[in-house]
């Protein structure tokens, strides 16, 4: 705890007299340019991978980077997509999910949460990616790969089980993209619907 009180500190000594200008005009309100929905994972930056300043993310997180579908009830889910898209007016809504998660790991052998129950009652949002990919007969080191990147496949398909976004996508007002974070080497892969593949994400 102490190293987190030390950098709020030097944050607030160093870091924020640099930038007053900018949160003076953060104060006033933001304008995010896209919702962010990501994992948990403490590796996983969004506003460093995608070099973007305070305020113009509005980021979701949770372990596995899950969104489940519509259906009534999970309203976690349904009041930030709204949030988002009704009174921010969001134009993009981006799912990244990332490589060696652990989310995905436990997806990938269940055994592995066994011992944690709300856990693996929430990891069941994966459980379609895990069929896909198994029934793929992949070498055992593809395996977690292709289930961290048909889990993304899989969330994008939920994203428009919600009102809020079909109604957006309809309107022509919201574009949404899957991508996968690789920790170790910095690329990022998007999802390319035209061929059912993830591609090296280029501007």
């Amino acid at each position: 705890m102490h190293s987190i009180r030390k950098g709020v500190v030097t944050f607030q000594r160093y870091v924020f007299p640099q930038h007053k200008a900018l949160f003076s005009r953060l104060a006033l309100g933001q304008t995010p340019a896209a919702l962010f929905i990501t994992c948990a994972d403490s590796r996983v930056d969004p506003t460093l991978i995608t070099h973007s300043h305070p305020g113009e993310l509005f980021v979701d997180r949770n372990a596995g980077n899950f969104m489940p579908p519509f259906h009534g009830e999970n309203a976690s889910e349904a009041a930030g997509l709204e949030y988002a898209l009704k009174v921010l007016k969001i134009p993009n809504i981006i799912i990244c999910g990332h490589t060696d998660c652990g989310a995905m790991k436990a997806v990938w052998h269940p055994e592995r949460a066994k011992d944690l129950p709300s856990v693996t009652r929430w990891l069941t949002n994966g459980k379609e990616a895990r069929r896909h990919v198994m029934a793929m007969k992949l070498p055992e080191d593809q395996q977690l790969n292709a289930i961290t990147q048909r889990n993304i496949v899989n969330q994008l398909q939920n994203l428009r089980t919600y009102p809020v976004v079909r109604h957006a996508l309809e309107a022509g007002t919201l574009d949404i993209a899957g991508w996968v974070y690789d920790i170790e080497h910095g690329k990022v892969l998007e999802y390319a619907p035209a061929t059912d593949s993830f591609e090296i994400l280029r501007a």
